[in-house]
């Protein structure tokens, strides 16, 4: 088992150096000079290229990559800003590790940026799973079990209804009536609960997380419902009714445990893509989470800021992959065999 689990996490460790690696030679592939943005609008040539020097643009790309894979693991030190490095050259800002970069257009590390940004997105991640999950595991339960009936084809006719309806549609339409013209809830502002408790912070996150949830909640159902109506057709089910256990008794102790094993991949990733940033959502109801700091830097070009969210982002998704095989590991041990 636990050569299973080295492997794994060897595994993950080589896609997160390929995947800043990748990151590096995409972004800095782009015809835009970055030197231009971190020197600022009124630089000139020379100070661009003082700037370009300063940063390590003018360096190859792999020794960039370099430089920032030491400085995940060591930490880094950044030159100041322009103004700040003109009257005192030794003036450096300090990046403890995991270093994720520096933004001078902020005058902020990334790992700073990041630390205010996360706690948004992390609540409005974890708030959404709670809602998908008990919704679409409940209705895809109740479908299965009425299959046939107007129950069922009521609940995935309106499956299929949430399901194509995009999320800023939703995330308009929540805000507009919901919000604005009905105001039967508040107008959604974060608050966190240091600040205003958490009455006020799970409030605000209603609307928001109730939007993410929506979409995923309704393919939750339908997964959920094929995957107990093919376990139901399981022999093991039919020795258990054999036997002469109840219905209720047979599905969840039975058939309902072998039916949402395979939901595990699913809440994997899906947590781990919203831990990311829910770009549409966060940027409808103005959230500062990762999704929205991820839309202002693209906007502004913020090299820096872009290629720290990307790697954050994907560093995410590979450990969700390896909390998910391990997780099978212990579920189903042919696993450790692959």
């Amino acid at each position: 088992m636990w050569a299973y689990i080295v492997r794994r996490c060897a595994v993950g460790l080589a896609l997160l150096l390929a995947l800043t690696l990748v990151t590096f030679a995409l972004f800095f592939a782009s015809p835009v000079d970055p030197a231009r943005f971190a020197c600022g609008k009124n630089c000139s040539e020379q100070q661009r290229d003082q700037a370009r020097k300063a940063l390590g643009y003018d360096k190859p790309v792999y020794e960039q990559w370099g430089n920032f894979v030491k400085g995940v693991v060591v930490g880094r030190d950044f030159p100041a800003d322009p103004e700040l490095r003109a009257a005192a050259p030794e003036v450096v800002t300090h990046c403890e590790a995991p270093c994720l970069g520096y933004s001078h257009l902020n005058a902020r590390t990334v790992n700073e940026l990041v630390k205010d940004a996360a706690p948004v997105s992390i609540s409005l991640a974890v708030v959404a799973l709670v809602m998908w999950l008990i919704g679409g595991v409940l209705f895809g339960i109740l479908a299965a079990v009425t299959k046939g009936s107007f129950m069922d084809r009521g609940i995935v006719g309106l499956t299929l209804v949430a399901y194509a309806f995009p999320t800023f549609f939703i995330a308009v339409f929540f805000l507009k009536y919901l919000a604005v013209k009905w105001q039967v809830m508040p107008y959604p502002a974060y608050t966190s609960i240091e600040e205003g408790g958490i009455a006020a912070w799970m409030l605000n996150l209603l609307m928001p997380s109730f939007t993410l949830a929506l979409v995923f909640m309704a393919g939750y159902v339908r997964m959920t419902r094929a995957f107990v109506l093919e376990s139901m057709t399981e022999d093991y089910i039919r020795t258990a009714r054999a036997k002469g256990l109840q219905g209720r008794k047979v599905l969840f102790k039975h058939g309902l445990r072998a039916a949402l094993t395979p939901l595990v991949t699913m809440v994997g990733l899906d947590f781990a893509a919203l831990l990311a940033g829910a770009i549409i959502t966060e940027s409808v109801f103005a959230y500062p989470g990762l999704g929205l700091l991820t839309v202002q830097a693209s906007a502004a070009y913020d090299l820096p800021t872009i290629i720290g969210v990307v790697i954050l982002a994907g560093s995410f998704v590979i450990l969700a992959n390896i909390i998910v095989d391990i997780s099978y590991a212990f579920i189903d041990p042919r696993v450790r065999l692959g």
